[in-house]
């Protein structure tokens, strides 16, 4: 008897990107879906009920989390994977307590993210690092946290860290986030 399809739903907004994994994930024996919004994820949903899930937690006037908690709702044995330029501590955590399984930073390959879907558990003998947290660092997360709480809208989070949307501008600019 033949081993049943592998069913993917990558959900991201940069076509290109979309298409080069789908294709990817094609080619390893999977029947891979495609939702650019929270609205397309919510109608594949209707007449689909994929294994696994890719999302990016930045698409296009929403945050990915949403789909993410709309997944996982839908299938609490869905296995979804975060993909995301906007990598913290903040999304990692609110992504695992909205059901994802794991949360990859760009730039990930088609290995990263199956390696991603077969770590289920976590791992105890992870490096735990000595070195303390560098202020840019610090200011990262915080940036980030407010970008995330703001909806990723620039002008809101910049009034919320008190600073001008320009230097907001700027420092996302520096850290080349997509």
């Amino acid at each position: 008897m033949a081993e049943e399809q592998k069913s993917l739903l990558i959900v991201e907004d940069d076509e290109s990107f979309a298409r080069t994994l789908k294709r990817s994930f094609e080619r390893r024996g999977y029947r891979v879906m495609h939702a650019a919004s929270h609205e397309q994820v919510v109608e594949v949903l209707k007449t689909e009920s994929p294994e696994y899930a890719v999302v990016d937690l930045k698409l296009d006037g929403v945050s990915g989390l949403a789909c993410v908690q709309t997944l996982h709702a839908h299938d609490e044995e869905m296995n979804i994977v975060v993909l995301t330029g906007f990598a913290s501590i903040a999304t990692a955590v609110e992504a695992i307590k909205l059901g994802a399984r794991h949360y990859l930073a760009k730039p990930s390959n088609t290995d990263d993210i199956e390696n991603a879907f077969g770590k289920a558990e976590g791992d105890t003998d992870v490096e735990l690092t000595g070195r303390p947290t560098s202020i840019k660092t610090l200011e990262w997360e915080r940036i980030h946290q407010t970008l995330a709480d703001a909806d990723f809208n620039i002008s809101e989070a910049a009034r919320r860290l008190g600073i001008h949307r320009r230097t907001l501008a700027r420092k996302l600019l520096k850290q080349r986030v997509k």
